[in-house]
C-alpha cells in the first residue's frame, strides 16, 4: 500500500507538473461544486502562478466556482436558477448529516441524487452542444485536462479533446472508481460508504457490508447511464462511463489515512490528504519537541 503523501497543494503541483506541464502548459480544468472546487481552486491558482495558462469550464449557476484573475473561465448555462441550485445543495446537505436508519437516509439520497444528477446531465448536454466553446476548445490545443469524475462531463471531453486526464477526487459513487482502475476492493476489507463499519469487521458485518453493494444496482444505473447515452452521442461511438474513467492518466485522491480507512491502491492513484483544509502557521512558542 503507498503512504499518503503530504496534505499540501504543492505536492499535486508537483505531481502534475510531471506529466508535461512544468514548461508552463495550458490547462483545461472542469470542475465539481461545492467541496470538490475548494480543494480544486488553490491547485489552479498554484499552477497560474507557475506561469501555466488555465481555463476552467463551468456552469453559469454555481455555489462556489466564481471568476478569478488567476483563470479563464468559460461559464455554460444551466437547466436551474441560483435559488432552485441552493435548495437542493442545502436538502443534500441536510440529508446526508442527518440521524436516520440506513434504508430511510438511502431513500432521500437516492432522490436528490436523482435530481442533481439529470440537472449535471442536462448542463453537461449543453455544454458537449455548444459548437462555438467546443471549437475554441479544440483549438486552445491544451496540454491536459483535470477534473473530478464523479460528474463524468470532463472525462467525455478529455476523450474528445484526445487529452491526459488528472483526477482529482474524493470517490465515486458505486466504487467506480475501484473498478476503473481494476483495484481490489473486498467487502471483507474495505467498508461501504454508509455502513458505519471499519476495515475490522466480525463474520456478520462483513455479510452486512457486502449487503451494502445491492445499493449499486439502483445507484449507478441512475447515475451514470445518462452520461454514458450522452458520451456515446457525443462520440459516435458506444462508450461507457466506466471506459471513459479507465482512461485517466493519474487519480490524485483526496484521503487522508488519519481519517480514512486503509484501502488497496494503484500504482496510478496518489493520496494526496486533505487539501482544503485550513494553512495556519504554528505559534513560535509552540514545543513541537
Amino acid at each position: 500500500m503507498a503512504p499518503g503523501l503530504s496534505a499540501s497543494p504543492a505536492v499535486v503541483v508537483l505531481l502534475l507538473s510531471l506529466l508535461g506541464l512544468a514548461t508552463a502548459g495550458k490547462l483545461l480544468v472542469v470542475p465539481v461544486d461545492g467541496s470538490h472546487w475548494l480543494s480544486m481552486r488553490e491547485v489552479v491558482e498554484m499552477l497560474q502562478q507557475k506561469g501555466h495558462e488555465v481555463v476552467v469550464v463551468a456552469p453559469e449557476v454555481t455555489w462556489y466556482i466564481k471568476p478569478s484573475k488567476n483563470f479563464v473561465m468559460k461559464r455554460v448555462s444551466g437547466p436551474y436558477t441560483q435559488e432552485e441550485f441552493e435548495n437542493d445543495f442545502k436538502m443534500f446537505v441536510d440529508t446526508f448529516f442527518e440521524e436516520a436508519p440506513f434504508y430511510e437516509r438511502f431513500l432521500k439520497m437516492y432522490e436528490i441524487m436523482k435530481q442533481f444528477g439529470n440537472k449535471s446531465v442536462l448542463w453537461c448536454e449543453q455544454l458537449l452542444q455548444n459548437k462555438d466553446l467546443i471549437r475554441y476548445l479544440e483549438e486552445s490545443k491544451f496540454d491536459a485536462l483535470l477534473t473530478d469524475p464523479v460528474v463524468p462531463c470532463g472525462a467525455i471531453l478529455a476523450e474528445h479533446l484526445s487529452l491526459p486526464s488528472v483526477y482529482f477526487l474524493r470517490g465515486i459513487p458505486c466504487g467506480l472508481d475501484f473498478e476503473a482502475t481494476q483495484c481490489p476492493y473486498p467487502p471483507s476489507y474495505v467498508p461501504r460508504a454508509f455502513s458505519q463499519l471499519t476495515d475490522r469487521m466480525t463474520f456478520l458485518q462483513r455479510v452486512k457490508n457486502l449487503l451494502f453493494d445491492t445499493q449499486n444496482l439502483f445507484l449507478c444505473d441512475f447515475a451514470f447511464d445518462p452520461f454514458s447515452k450522452l458520451a456515446s452521442e457525443f462520440l459516435q461511438r458506444e462508450v461507457t462511463v466506466q471506459d471513459l474513467l479507465r482512461k485517466a492518466s493519474v487519480w490524485l485522491l483526496r484521503l487522508e489515512f488519519v481519517l480514512d480507512y486503509p484501502r488497496p491502491l494503484m500504482p496510478n492513484i496518489i493520496p494526496i490528504g486533505g487539501v482544503n483544509c485550513a494553512h495556519k502557521e504554528l505559534p513560535e512558542n509552540l514545543d513541537v519537541s
